[in-house]
């Protein structure tokens, strides 16, 4: 049996044969050595979270001593190690994607060279974050990945605005380290250790100010990499900015904003006041409406995708909020159940985010652009394409049988369990959250809609989209594996369900797998926990169908209450799909078979009376995402701009064009204010550089006589 150590060694080898080829093989060859060596790299990383998340043990290796910091130590424990298995699934297909999609920047003035040692370093600084079991690693680890992310963002130099999307991302992100940083330091002060174990035992000392203070700095502080609502107007930029296979990796990235949340407020210093619990859970929610409202509307595809990543990170938070109120408040039970749903939620959004920034990198790699009111009509020139992409949609939207329900589902369900609690308020504010997220479910469906719809059905709208070129199978494939993901993480529940309560169980100390999975395949062979009548009336309605050829718990998700409401909610995800299986195979069979018999006579559709219906003329994103711009106009809040250009004498206009910019709301209310202010400070300075040196030497002699006051004072 091959054990962690050697895992972590193989994975390292490869990413470091990875930067050698890079440098080493010609530009025309990089795009093949560095999909295989990342492709290794997957699999070893992968398997190594796998194989820590089922056995549960824990690694933990003491590198070496620096003086000045202490003991540099490794841990993994099944926390970090679903995060490294999510990033293995995700770099896996990302990298046999690369392999063809990296050859369009053959021959161009961008370095395949130096991309392949990006990516590779990239790869390894997530992993040396996600397992660092003190400060200084995690931090080395944390630092290397927001540069990198930086230069892979601003992979295409040679445009400005990808320029100016990495260097706010890069700013944001170092406000944001510098901030988790201090929160750490606040208590690495009173412990005297940078150890995560040495943390975590000597946390319980501080303050109750000292532990907001930490609280604070370091939820903002991650939540900047994970996309929260204040601190997220970079994703927009950033995102779209990126190569399509950047794209799809950055979802690892902001994994690490969550995980940072987690370590430290789930095992390091763990939340003890409910008020804590419901700034996260509000800071969620807002995330996720913002996110979703900005999404709908967007045409860019790429930037679709950046907003709908803030309104899915907003639900997993919102999931871990609610988590947090319930252990403050003594409910370990149902904080279990909030941290399943908003772990599943995170690795259902990481396969489909993944899968839906690689098919906008097909269709962007297909016809030049992103632009959906200029495609229409891909379905014909990209069938696999639009298939696998109408999974990462159907996903995305929380539409059974694929993952995406499953997730929100539960989460939307725990949000109805506010009902336990003693405080109105904070029934109030639950009632308020669930409402936004069940909004944002809603306003999810229409806009991947018409992301689907506007891209691959109807008619091409330009010539480009007329002209798109097929996508070769080391493109389709990444997408297929995605999409097997997808399906198997929706209809299987009941045993990812299992694996997540492993993970939370250390930090909720109650397990909530009998609350959610019930054996029903076990049950009748004996346990005590369930009485013989609670399970005789779920085996009358099938709950153990499939358990002489299917093993594990059952198929069937409950959330078991009392005796006088013994079952809160109920469903199952794998009798559903047969359900629909045999629904759409019997509608298949009755008009196949019932209607053969009658004449079908073709004829060219009815137009409203044109005979030659332009592309021009039908239906496209912009007007399909309209009503939403009218409802929420309040919160877009446009700045319109007519050109017009005149022709005689200023008495025709021959064009009028109209041009709608849309400030994003955080640049609007705080970017913007941020900016007037620096400008008013620096013009009234300016006034100070009269030109007189009677007037700079007053400016000396008075800064000297400050300084002297206050050292006086000191």
């Amino acid at each position: 049996m091959i054990h962690s150590e050697s895992f972590l060694i193989i994975f390292f080898m490869f990413c470091a044969l990875g930067v050698l080829t890079g440098i080493a093989v010609s530009e025309e060859k990089n795009p093949l050595f560095c999909s295989i060596t990342a492709i290794f790299a997957s699999i070893s990383i992968f398997w190594l979270g796998i194989t820590i998340l089922i056995s549960g043990t824990h690694f933990a290796a003491h590198l070496w001593t620096l003086a000045p910091f202490g003991k540099l130590t490794i841990e993994i424990d099944r926390l970090s190690a679903l995060f490294l298995t999510i990033t293995g699934l995700v770099f896996l297909p990302v990298s046999i994607f690369s392999a063809e999609y990296l050859k369009k920047y053959l021959h161009t003035d961008y370095s395949l060279k130096a991309f392949s040692v990006m990516y590779h370093l990239f790869f390894v600084s997530i992993v040396i974050t996600l397992i660092a079991g003190d400060l200084f690693s995690f931090f080395i680890g944390w630092e290397m990945m927001s540069i990198l992310c930086y230069l892979l963002v601003n992979f295409e130099h040679e445009n400005k605005k990808n320029i100016s999307a990495g260097l706010t991302m890069l700013l944001m992100s170092e406000a944001g380290t510098l901030a988790a940083m201090a929160g750490f330091l606040i208590i690495a002060g009173v412990t005297g250790d940078i150890g995560f174990s040495a943390l975590r035992a000597d946390a319980g000392n501080l303050g109750l100010a000292a532990l907001w203070a930490v609280f604070l700095l370091s939820f903002f502080g991650f939540g900047v990499k994970a996309g929260l609502v204040p601190v997220n107007n970079w994703v927009h930029r950033a995102y779209p900015a990126a190569p399509a296979n950047i794209s799809a990796l950055f979802v690892t990235a902001s994994n690490l904003g969550l995980y940072g949340i987690l370590r430290i407020n789930c095992d390091i210093l763990p939340i003890r006041d409910a008020g804590e619990g419901i700034i996260i859970m509000i800071i969620g929610t807002l995330s996720a409406l913002a996110g979703i409202l900005y999404a709908t509307p967007e045409n860019d595809m790429k930037k679709m995708l950046a907003h709908s990543s803030v309104e899915n990170t907003g639900i997993i938070t919102a999931g871990l909020g609610a988590g947090f109120v319930f252990m403050s408040t003594s409910h370990p039970m149902l904080a279990g159940l909030a941290f399943i749903a908003a772990l599943y939620h995170m690795t259902n959004h990481s396969v489909y985010k993944s899968l839906l920034f690689l098919g906008a990198g097909v269709v962007e790699h297909g016809t030049g652009s992103r632009n959906m009111d200029k495609m229409g009509g891909l379905i014909r020139k990209m069938p696999w394409i639009s298939f696998f992409f109408l999974i990462g949609v159907l996903s995305i939207a929380a539409l059974p049988p694929f993952n995406g329900f499953v997730s929100e589902w539960l989460t939307l369900q725990t949000m109805l369990q506010c009902a336990v609690l003693s405080s109105r308020g904070i029934k109030i504010i639950f009632a308020l959250c669930g409402a936004g997220l069940a909004l944002t479910a809603a306003l999810a469906v229409t806009c991947f809609a018409k992301a689907f719809a506007m891209n691959f059905l109807g008619r091409a709208r330009t010539e480009k989209a007329e002209s798109a070129h097929k996508a070769r199978w080391s493109m389709i494939i990444p997408m297929g594996i995605l999409s097997i993901a997808c399906f198997l993480l929706g209809v299987l529940p009941t045993y990812v369900i299992p694996v997540m309560n492993n993970v939370v169980k250390p930090y909720v100390h109650e397990s909530s797998i009998d609350q959610l999975v019930p054996p029903f395949f076990t049950v009748g062979r004996g346990n005590s926990k369930f009485s013989k009548a609670f399970v005789s009336d779920f085996h009358k309605l099938g709950a153990q169908v499939g358990s002489d050829v299917i093993p594990g718990r059952g198929l069937v998700i409950m959330h078991r209450g009392k005796k006088r409401n013994p079952v809160i909610f109920a469903m199952s995800p794998s009798y559903t799909l047969a359900v629909l299986a045999l629904l759409l195979g019997g509608g298949f069979i009755i008009i196949r078979f019932f209607t053969s018999n009658r004449k079908v006579e073709r004829r060219p559709a009815w137009s409203g009376g044109v005979r030659n219906f332009l592309p021009e003329m039908t239906y496209t994103a912009t007007g399909f995402s309209n009503p939403v711009r009218v409802i929420f106009n309040g919160i877009f809040r446009p700045v319109r701009i007519d050109n017009a250009r005149d022709t005689i004498h200023h008495h025709f206009r021959s064009a009028i064009r109209k041009e709608r910019k849309e400030p994003h709301l955080l640049d609007r209310l705080i970017g913007r204010p941020v900016i007037l202010a620096g400008r008013y400070i620096a013009n009234r300075l300016g006034r100070m550089h009269s030109g007189r040196v009677n007037a700079y030497a007053a400016y000396v002699m008075t800064a000297l006589i400050l300084v002297l006051l206050i050292q006086v004072m000191v």
